[in-house]
């Protein structure tokens, strides 16, 4: 059965310990099993003490990530890949560390809008670095998951199909897709074919809505999506993502344009969100059941 997380940033854009406990207990409060990182500062925090509390508190945890400009492993500066590849590495270390096993985001490229369209180099400069990266995370029990973004904010991988590919030219069976509704919303022409598409290589899946508030308050099918979920039989980790300018974090925010404040009170919305989803994936059980029950006729 799928794990059903959050984005730490519905809670605090922050890493005080304060700040860290109050989203811990939050994520346990609003009903979720896993908490996932953006951009955790090893440095800056007790990795020990984190671990313990999210072992402690019944959690799974992941990592995401997007590579900046100048750590862009598709790069043909070697200097900006090879900080790439410290980046993914530390990662992949701090997940680990954690007791986490995936690490996903933007890891193909820089995150970021691009205003030149990527070369056949480029993605093999990429595709090679990450099949290395991805032996030091198996070595760690740790899976890479390539999320599949907008043109906005990337111009390598912006479908699933071409995320499949990609896969496939690192010749690697420890890297997988990370699909998230919002993305697929803007660059799937049907977001649920391509998820039946690429059924073998979903290893993570963030569940958000077109405008990134509410579930169910914009325009993505999520009915859709959850049949289709059900329907390869995905059991894998989901978590819900949402921004909202009420929290800011100078990394992501501008580079996802987060500019309308969506919802100010962030319970509301993760309870929401936790119903939302439990209740999709369970009512797409149960028409799947329907489908394929046998109706024969008492003898």
């Amino acid at each position: 059965m799928s794990r059903i997380g959050i984005h730490s940033f519905v809670w605090s854009a922050g890493s005080s310990q304060s700040e860290l406990e109050r989203t811990l207990a939050n994520t346990r409060e609003a009903g979720f099993d896993l908490i996932e990182f953006s951009y955790l500062d090893p440095a800056n925090v007790d990795i020990d003490g984190l671990a313990k509390r999210i072992a402690d508190l019944g959690l799974g945890v992941a990592i995401s990530i997007g590579l900046p400009a100048d750590g862009d492993i598709s790069s043909d500066d070697s200097a900006v890949a090879a900080r790439g590849v410290g980046i993914l590495n530390e990662t992949i270390a701090l997940t680990r560390d954690l007791g986490g096993q995936k690490v996903a985001g933007i890891l193909s490229t820089s995150h970021g809008l691009q205003k030149q369209a990527p070369t056949r180099d480029q993605w093999k400069r990429s595709a090679g670095t990450l099949a290395e990266v991805a032996e030091t995370a198996k070595a760690a029990g740790v899976t890479l998951n390539l999320e599949i973004v907008n043109r906005f904010e990337s111009n390598l991988l912006n479908t699933a199909a071409q995320g499949m590919a990609f896969i496939e030219d690192t010749g690697s069976d420890n890297i997988f897709l990370h699909l998230d509704t919002f993305h697929m919303n803007i660059e799937e022409a049907d977001a649920a074919l391509a998820i039946r598409n690429a059924a073998s290589k979903i290893g993570y899946v963030h569940i958000g809505e077109s405008h990134r508030g509410f579930l169910g308050t914009g325009s993505i099918d999520f009915a859709a999506i959850f049949d289709a979920l059900t329907a390869i039989g995905y059991g894998d980790d989901l978590s819900f993502e949402s921004f909202s300018s009420e929290i800011v974090d100078e990394k992501l925010s501008k580079t996802t344009a987060i500019w309308r404040n969506l919802w100010a009170d962030n319970m509301e919305l993760a309870k929401h969100a936790r119903r939302f989803i439990g209740l999709g994936l369970e009512t797409a059980r149960l028409k799947a059941e329907l489908v394929s029950a046998s109706q024969r006729p008492d003898s």
